[in-house]
């Protein structure tokens, strides 16, 4: 083939397909889905992600009156990403094999970073848990109240991992690092010597250099909402719901929408608590004492938004919104106070476990005998690096490409979060 690749060319491209991998270091520490393509095709990159059910228990042997469909919860999922990077090698300048190296490491180290933006994007924005503290990061102090929190909601406790901006994190190294500390064990001197915070309590804790700073909150102090049983802002979850053609389809009940006093200034993104509204365990059903966090997804109107987690309290009481609740209303109000928790612009740290979210790696089906050269790598993850080479006999020019295709997917929102530093 006029176009096909030389030997030194497959050499490079296993090289920098050694180096992509090594590069998506996020990825790694969430949970890979390979659905089969033709399906994926079929359904327009679309599928849906079953999360873990939630059962619940009754007192006595007769089980009789006990039984009753169970709700089964699922996820859309899409392969909604399609990242390339590109270059054009004039006849000169592929003389200088070196140059061509450096284009393929550039495009390997940008493509990876797309997929380690996505995921911790996704993380930052659509995880529910939200810590908020005062002061600068300090160390295993902060990691304590996220690890508290997760546990309280019953979120498991392995495969735990946690982002921290540059700074943040090296604030975490200092407290371990401190001339209190005593040197001589390997915690203490690697913070020193190499400013690494490593495994905190059930977190792995990684250093970002791409870290997604989260606006402070400009929604204002008066906004409430109702939270009486008439108002009707609680959420039962359902698996299905019946067009009026009769038309059956999946539920996403990751979202709610919910009727505020105003919506002024509120935006994607921000944290927030309401009045007297309690986290409780997903599975015990306790009342864990602290405050239920929510953020938001989108501004609908002036009076509606769009929130994760929904408020599935079962103050009204039903089999699934007994089997789902994630909290309480502990004294019902007409004007239940919204207090919003991103008061500074810092960085949205995010904390997730591997469960939680999903990497799913797409291909691209290219024609043989185009006349383009094609080399393919897949990944230990699954993801397809694929290169392409064109040449143009009229300008003596060689186009290069490189491509990744993949989606992501935050299953479990209640199971991610973010911890924001230095708020006021």
């Amino acid at each position: 083939m006029a176009n096909d690749f030389i030997k030194e060319e497959k050499v490079a491209f296993d090289t920098v397909l050694e180096g992509f991998e090594d590069y998506l270091s996020i990825s790694k520490h969430v949970n890979v889905y390979r659905p089969d393509q033709v399906t994926m095709e079929r359904s327009s990159d679309i599928i849906w992600r079953p999360v873990p059910n939630i059962a619940q228990s009754h007192d006595g042997t007769d089980a009789t009156a006990n039984f009753d469909e169970a709700t089964e919860l699922a996820v859309p999922a899409t392969i909604g990403y399609s990242k390339h990077s590109t270059a054009i090698m004039t006849a000169t300048e592929l003389r200088d094999a070196l140059q061509e190296g450096r284009l393929g490491m550039a495009a390997k180290q940008k493509l990876a970073s797309d997929i380690n933006v996505a995921l911790v994007n996704v993380a930052a924005l659509q995880g529910t848990l939200v810590v908020k503290q005062t002061a600068a990061a300090s160390g295993i102090d902060d990691v304590g109240l996220i690890d508290a929190m997760m546990n309280e909601q019953g979120v498991p406790n392995y495969d735990r991992y946690l982002g921290l901006s540059t700074r943040d994190y090296t604030g975490m190294a200092a407290n371990l690092a401190a001339a209190t500390r005593s040197f001589g064990n390997s915690k203490s001197d690697q913070a020193y010597e190499a400013g690494l915070v490593g495994k905190v309590l059930e977190f792995s804790t990684y250093k970002m250099d791409y870290g997604r700073t989260l606006a402070a909150a400009a929604g204002g102090a008066a906004i409430t909402m109702d939270t009486r049983d008439a108002a009707v802002n609680y959420y039962t979850p359902v698996a299905k719901s019946t067009a009026t053609t009769g038309e059956v389809s999946n539920v996403d009940n990751r979202y709610q929408t919910i009727t505020v006093s105003a919506t002024a200034n509120v935006a994607a993104g921000d944290c927030f608590t309401v009045a007297t509204l309690n986290a409780v365990h997903h599975v015990t059903k306790q009342d864990t004492g602290q405050l239920k966090t929510f953020r938001v997804i989108s501004v609908t109107d002036g009076t509606h938004l769009i929130i994760s987690p929904p408020m599935i309290t079962n103050q009204v009481a039903s089999e699934a919104g007994t089997c789902y609740q994630n909290c309480v209303i502990n004294t019902k109000a007409a004007n239940s106070a919204i207090v919003w928790l991103n008061t500074v612009a810092r960085a949205a740290n995010p904390f997730w476990q591997k469960d939680a979210l999903e990497l799913i790696p797409g291909r691209y089906a290219i024609p043989e005998g185009s006349g383009v050269a094609v080399l393919r790598g897949t990944t230990e993850q699954g993801v397809e690096l694929v290169m392409q080479k064109f040449y143009d006999i009229n300008t003596m020019k060689t186009k290069y490409r490189w491509d990744v295709r993949f989606g992501v997917v935050n299953k479990l929102p209640e199971h991610s979060g973010i911890i924001l530093f230095s708020q006021t």
